[in-house]
């Protein structure tokens, strides 16, 4: 056997791109590992300031643990980066709601059905807002604009369970499986509400 030839070629590694610097984040999120997931997509935007998939994941982590203002900044770039999606304004105000800015949270969705009146995560997330506020008539313009009759009541019922408001909520449920008695959500969340009583 020839010396020379008894090792391993060796091979320059590839050239980290955008591209991999947004499966490391996704790696990253698989392995719980949230700080790295967030390095690596920061540096992925660093390659490429509208990469919109690791802005969108951004967001979403800042948000998951409660950087609301890293979490705002990150979704106000990826509305920029997609020319003001709707769906881009439908998340940064379920951001802002988490963040205590109602107002600013109300207009922000207000800028996304603007956009787009049929994105129904920026409807639905408005609609829920407004019955969390205590606005039911609005929110149900809002959720039957993107929902079903049925789907409207079985939404109004999450919220008003949420708020320990019971029986409000089971008569809402009980609504929309008259509505749709194959919306299998409902029945369970009624029988499970019962079954606690």
């Amino acid at each position: 056997m020839n010396a020379r030839h008894s090792r391993f070629d060796t091979a320059e590694d590839p050239p980290l791109n955008v591209h991999t610097r947004f499966a490391a984040g996704q790696f990253a999120e698989s392995q719980n590992a949230p700080a790295a997931a967030i390095q690596q997509y920061r540096e992925a935007i660093r390659l490429d300031p509208k990469h919109e998939p690791s802005l969108f994941r951004l967001g979403v982590l800042y948000a998951q643990l409660k950087d609301y203002p890293n979490a705002i900044a990150t979704w106000k770039q990826y509305i920029d980066a997609t020319d003001g999606s709707a769906r881009g304004y439908g998340n940064l105000g379920f951001c802002l709601e988490l963040a205590a800015r109602p107002h600013e949270a109300e207009a922000a969705y207000k800028s996304g059905i603007s956009r787009n009146p049929t994105e129904q995560s920026c409807r639905v997330n408005y609609g829920l807002m407004l019955a969390r506020l205590g606005r039911t008539n609005e929110a149900i313009l809002q959720l039957q604009a993107v929902l079903s009759p049925a789907e409207v009541h079985y939404n109004l019922a999450s919220v008003l369970e949420q708020q320990g408001k019971i029986e409000q909520a089971k008569a809402e449920y009980r609504k929309a499986l008259q509505l749709d008695p194959n919306l299998y959500d409902a029945q369970a969340r009624l029988t499970s509400i019962d079954a606690a009583e």
